[in-house]
């Protein structure tokens, strides 16, 4: 296997090409709570990798605490901060004291950013199909669907994500293009290689098992395709290191609690699972500070009048949510 910095033009080996941001966020930056890892790959042979599985009692627990959490918290992100459920993208040294429409800009930039870093053109006919792994209520299967012309379909574990999704793509004529199922990432309801592009936008930090979670993203990729995977990461751990200070494990102990992560992992432990499916392209890259402004945003949102009566409408989790935003803040300062 060949794995380059920048996209190979190599095609002996016809399999997918796979990008992954390390993102933004919490676990999103191993990276610094926040940061996108990209990276992209062509696989030339599925290979295998020893997947440790979690305990079934806790893996359901987690998987039923993650559909909860945004069954009560998705109506109060969208009423605030529109459809698309992930951080924006904006330049290091960039005011962040924006205006809610450059907020929202700033949410499409991540997509065009992650594309863009992947190689995906507009005048790229290849991508006909597309499963979003992680939809939340659509927004990007909805704007690459318009985008390319392509046939979408998103998962998530929330019902009532899915229907909102659906309901969207309805109101916005767009459901002959787009459909949203309730699924779980890890064991996929689509046949092997059935894809063109694989996304997934801030979704892998809530995968228990990242090596089947990865791998389930290459088997559903058709050959030549390309993977996409955005997610929060804790830093890289130096060389002699075993595992991070105490002090940030106890960082994101503290910030899983309430979000419903497992274990973080950081981008050289994607990029290892990668690598071991054989894919070929892996290309990684750092976008902490380019989404660390985002979560002040959020904060500062939370705290106006429609902010503090939505979140207490919305629930327990959700208060709890915002009450965790600075430590999302403190992440990305100290680089965990």
């Amino acid at each position: 296997m060949k794995a380059t910095l920048a996209p190979s033009s190599l095609i002996s080996l016809p399999r997918h090409k796979v990008s992954s941001l390390r993102s933004p966020s919490l676990l999103i930056q191993s990276q610094r709570p926040s940061s996108a890892l990209m990276t992209t790959m062509k696989t030339a042979s599925r290979g295998s990798v020893a997947v440790t599985a979690a305990a079934t009692s806790s893996v359901e627990a987690l998987r039923e605490g993650i559909a909860e959490f945004y069954n009560e918290t998705s109506g109060l992100w969208e009423e605030i901060w529109g459809d698309h459920m992930h951080h924006g993208f904006y330049d290091p040294d960039s005011s962040v004291q924006l205006s809610d429409s450059g907020h929202r800009e700033a949410q499409i930039r991540m997509i065009e950013e992650s594309l863009r870093f992947a190689g995906v053109t507009e005048e790229e006919k290849k991508i006909k199909r597309v499963v979003d792994v992680g939809c939340g209520i659509g927004g990007s299967s909805r704007y690459i669907a318009s985008k390319f012309g392509a046939e979408c379909v998103g998962i998530t574990l929330s019902p009532v994500q899915a229907k909102r999704a659906n309901d969207l793509a309805a109101a916005q004529s767009l459901s002959h293009k787009v459909s949203f199922q309730v699924a779980d990432a890890l064991e996929q309801p689509f046949e092997d290689g059935m894809f063109d592009l694989v996304w997934s936008m801030e979704s892998g930090e809530h995968m228990p098992d990242k090596a089947k979670f990865v791998k389930e993203l290459v088997r559903v990729a058709a050959p030549g395709g390309r993977i996409i995977i955005v997610t929060w990461c804790h830093r890289n751990l130096s060389q002699g290191e075993e595992a991070l200070q105490p002090w940030e494990q106890n960082l994101l102990d503290r910030i899983c609690k309430t979000f419903y992560l497992p274990a973080w992992c950081s981008t050289s432990d994607y990029v290892n699972l990668l690598q071991s499916l054989s894919l070929q392209d892996i290309k990684c890259a750092d976008w902490s500070e380019n989404v660390a402004p985002f979560w002040p945003a959020v904060i500062r949102t939370a705290l106006t009048w429609k902010g503090l009566v939505s979140l207490l409408r919305s629930g327990m989790k959700s208060i709890k949510g915002a009450l965790t935003m600075p430590l999302m803040i403190e992440g990305y300062k100290k680089g965990d």
